[in-house]
């Protein structure tokens, strides 16, 4: 009966490789679509993307790309960085932290398809003066949608398998020394002068 439990771990831990890949990757295309303009449009002679007035660039630059996105898309990235270099609760911690961070990311990906269109559209005619703007969406959204999605589905596989994970080895922890260890090598220390001499006179070195 034991052995026909025991393929179940193992599959589980296969899944470490792809789930952290697919996670890390999708995390990483989130942060970097979170940088672009998600959507453009134009009103009189005025175009989003027009780089001609930097301070129109740059005003029209802020309600066309979703900073809390790209915020949470880093956040993201960062939670499974820790995943690969912790072990035990604080890693499922993080696993939970990390699907957390990316439902966000997918509720602001998504409010911003009815958000940024009409924001922009405002600014435009702002900017334009003219009673009219028109606006789409730009590649960099569905990008943005996708990756949100894709982490938001990892971080849920990471909370699930996380417990049947490898870890890292404790040879990368910090070096604690063996029980005892200090006070043994005290003990055969020379604390009285007149042995440090002596060892001395012998040849050895007494803090050795």
């Amino acid at each position: 009966m034991a052995d026909e439990q025991q393929p179940v771990p193992d599959r589980r831990r296969r899944t470490f490789g792809p789930v952290v890949l697919l996670g890390v990757a999708s995390a990483g295309l989130a942060s970097v679509a979170g940088t672009k303009p998600w959507v453009s449009g134009e009103s009189g002679s005025i175009r989003s993307d027009d780089a001609g007035a930097v301070g129109t660039a740059l005003s029209l630059d802020t309600v066309a790309e979703s900073p809390l996105a790209a915020a949470l898309a880093l956040v993201l990235l960062a939670c499974w960085g820790v995943l690969l270099v912790t072990r035990g609760r604080f890693r499922q911690a993080v696993a939970v932290l990390a699907l957390v961070t990316a439902l966000g990311l997918v509720a602001a990906t998504v409010e911003a398809f009815w958000r940024l269109p009409g924001a922009l559209a405002d600014a435009l005619r702002e900017v334009s003066g003219a009673d009219a703007a028109s606006t789409s969406l730009t590649a960099w959204y569905p990008v943005a949608l996708v990756a949100s999605f894709l982490g938001a589905a990892t971080s849920l596989a990471a909370v699930r398998l996380v417990r049947s994970w490898p870890e890292m080895g404790t040879k990368y922890d910090a070096p604690a020394g063996a029980p005892g260890g200090g006070e043994a090598a005290t003990g055969d220390l020379p604390t009285e002068n007149i042995d440090i001499w002596k060892a001395l006179d012998e040849g050895r070195d007494p803090t050795a």
